[in-house]
């Protein structure tokens, strides 16, 4: 198994990890806070953005952005065909979809949110109008990329080695 192989079978399991995580706050997390007392709601969520900087989550997140344009060279000058367009693909979704929408969007909301106080005459009216459905609308976007650069790694893998 060649080196760009082994590193695209690890990214669709990277990939679907973390397309599973945005899935759950796409899904039900974002709803649920939004369904708290607003100031519960925005406090949870601070906390929340403070504590993923210290999970094996964000050590995926990051790493596959660091992986995706490695592997996208590996595939530029090892694979050929089918399985090089999957890579090629895959990587581009993963750091636009998902890498670029969360430093361009995700993170810019959380770093307004994060100096608010959740009690704040201000805090309830920036999650309701803008926060809440902003973040979780760009977060759908981080889902699905992460689920596509999934499936492109996967079909790249299953591509015979001399196809």
């Amino acid at each position: 198994m060649s080196a760009a192989l082994a590193l695209t079978a690890v990214s669709v399991i990277a990939c679907a990890l973390v397309a599973g995580v945005f899935l759950a706050f796409s899904d039900f997390v974002m709803r649920s806070l939004d369904q708290t007392a607003r100031s519960g709601g925005i406090e949870t969520m601070q906390v929340i953005n403070r504590e993923v900087f210290r999970t094996v989550f964000m050590v995926v997140l990051v790493g596959m952005s660091i992986v995706s344009p490695v592997l996208m060279a590996l595939a530029w000058w090892q694979m050929h065909g089918a399985a090089q367009a999957w890579v090629l693909s895959g990587g581009a979704l993963y750091m636009v979809l998902v890498f670029g929408v969360t430093v361009a969007g995700n993170v810019p909301l959380n770093i307004r949110l994060e100096i608010m106080s959740p009690a704040s005459p201000e805090a309830a009216p920036f999650w309701t109008h803008e926060f809440y459905p902003r973040w979780t609308g760009l977060n759908h976007v981080r889902t699905f990329g992460a689920a596509a650069a999934a499936c492109c790694f996967l079909l790249a893998c299953l591509i015979p080695v001399h196809a």
